[in-house]
């Protein structure tokens, strides 16, 4: 796949640090190994080393030994972590006997390596649940500066290379965030914006997506998008953004010349802000079932570090293209 190749291709340039939290989980140790081969990233697998190193000898892994590998029973910084654990968490009334405890935690102890500075992402799912995944990375990691709120982005590949860039369009919020106000609509269409340049590799020409195309309807739904695509042009200037638009009039010129003259998204749209998450989540799953598209995600965003959750029904290839994802994430945050 032409996007998934250039992704890997950014990834080795970078050399970020990415853990894996799931150290004895099959997939997730295949993955390690095809990662380290390819150079995709430093990999830190958290576990035992002794057991980690047996089952990559019982599944033929030739390159595990050369990630590094985190004890979490006995992490080489551990009360460097528990203070930082109870320093951001002590308004929440968290003790040292609780961040020792915690700190154990394989999902927990990879979030704590990240604030720390002794990681640059992280990639699990594969063998927990996304409440469990994403607990730590809200209460230790936190999000980007200026954004409140995560969300998911999915790259999407159309087979019709009419539409978006080349036939690659961005959809977002498609994951995370049922009904988000205007203001973190706003903030979802930004982080949109800056994944789309850091993976996709092209300038974004966002439409905010409704039932009406400037002004063609008027209700509160329609107020939202209009408000949130004011806060998003304020949030980030340099951003071509533009609503609130119909998803006709935002990919197909013709209609977009129509309803939305003058316009410089309508018609030419390459990034999709769905205004809720029913909306997100059932468009882009239609395009990819009845336009035959392929949807790479969803790829979390809005994190200051970049945290992504898998499937649990991921396959090994999933690992290794999110674990190429996260590396180039981590990298355009730097």
């Amino acid at each position: 796949m032409e996007l998934i190749s250039r992704i890997k291709e950014q990834a080795k340039k970078y050399s970020m640090r990415i853990v894996l939290p799931e150290g004895y989980e099959e997939r997730t140790l295949q993955a390690a190994d095809i990662a380290t081969q390819e150079k995709l990233a430093k990999i830190i697998l958290i576990g035992e080393k002794a057991r980690i190193m047996e089952l990559a000898e019982t599944h033929h892994l030739k390159h595990i030994p050369e990630t590094e590998i985190i004890d979490p029973a006995h992490p080489p910084k551990k009360e460097e972590y528990i203070r930082l654990m109870v320093e951001l968490r002590k308004h929440k009334g968290l003790t040292e006997e609780e961040a020792a405890r915690l700190v154990t935690n394989p999902l927990y102890l990879a979030t704590v390596m990240i604030k720390a500075g002794d990681a640059d992402g992280e990639v699990a799912g594969a063998g927990n649940a996304t409440g469990d995944v994403l607990r730590p990375a809200f209460q230790f990691v936190k999000t980007v500066p200026g954004i409140s709120v995560v969300s998911g982005a999915f790259l999407m590949i159309l087979p019709d290379r009419q539409y978006g860039h080349n036939g690659l369009m961005v959809f977002a919020d498609c994951a995370v965030h049922p009904d988000p106000t205007a203001h973190e609509l706003a903030e979802i269409a930004v982080a949109t914006g800056h994944t789309t340049r850091v993976l996709a590799g092209f300038e974004p020409r966002i439409a905010m997506l409704s039932f009406s195309t400037k002004g063609s309807a008027k209700h509160p739904l329609v107020d939202k998008v209009e408000e949130a695509t004011r806060k998003a042009r304020e949030m980030d200037p340099t951003l071509q953004i533009d609503g609130e638009m119909q998803a006709d009039a935002a990919i197909i010129e013709s209609i977009g010349k129509q309803k939305a003259p003058g316009s410089a998204i309508a018609g030419r749209a390459n990034v999709l802000i769905f205004p809720d998450l029913q909306s997100g989540n059932i468009g882009y799953k239609l395009v990819q079932r009845l336009a035959g598209a392929e949807a790479i995600g969803p790829v979390l965003q809005g994190m200051a570090a970049p945290i992504n959750d898998l499937s649990r029904g991921c396959s090994v290839s999933d690992i290794v293209n999110l674990i190429a994802i996260t590396a180039c994430q981590a990298a355009g945050i730097k």
